[in-house]
């Protein structure tokens, strides 16, 4: 259950003050219709992270578990870095969708905008270091819900009242104790401890 759990919390986590959750705000403003926005929301990024875990796990088969481990916790440091700088949601991303209706611009806007994100970044870290790969894909799109469905719920309202930088402060905490945690597997696993 480790392969669900983990990748559930760290891309809530991640995810809070991303470009894709301010996204979903704007469409949560646009539209006012929530359901469609959210059903586009789990459409998207299950096609994305679905396509982000396979390249983790094949990649995952091309190098030794030590390797693997020097690797994810070098990827588990950067993205705590990463995760400390704010996003910024570009209106072009989204201005010429909103012909399409709810559903499809944020399936299409959603999908566009993971591309590269942190979160599929980790996605496809967190489908290298755990064996389940469909529980990774589950759990990372369950985070991506759990930050995502309350903003286009509540709108503004949720939105403006995060700690926004405490939250990616304890974003950055959890990839840099996973990036430990892959550092010491890394060291075990090469002989040196």
């Amino acid at each position: 259950m480790e392969s669900l759990f983990v990748p559930t919390l760290i891309v809530a986590l991640a995810e809070i003050g991303d470009k894709t959750q301010l996204l979903a705000l704007l469409l949560a403003a646009r539209f006012r219709k929530p359901w469609p926005i959210i059903w586009g929301i789990v459409v998207a990024t299950l096609a994305n992270h679905f396509a982000a875990g396979a390249i983790g796990n094949w990649v995952a088969s091309f190098f030794s578990p030590a390797t693997l481990s020097w690797i994810l916790a070098a990827s588990f440091v950067a993205v705590a870095a990463w995760t400390l700088v704010p996003d910024k949601l570009d209106d072009d991303e989204e201005s010429g969708l909103k012909k399409y209706g709810p559903f499809l611009t944020t399936l299409i806007a959603f999908f566009l905008a993971e591309m590269g994100d942190k979160t599929q970044v980790a996605t496809v870290m967190l489908a290298a270091q755990y064996p389940h790969f469909i529980l990774v894909v589950a759990g990372t799109t369950l985070g991506m819900l759990l930050a995502n469905v309350p903003v286009v719920l509540a709108g503004n309202f949720a939105a403006e009242r995060l700690p926004l930088t405490l939250i990616r402060r304890l974003a950055a905490c959890a990839f840099a104790a996973l990036a430990i945690y892959a550092g010491y597997q890394a060291l075990k696993l090469s002989g040196l401890i």
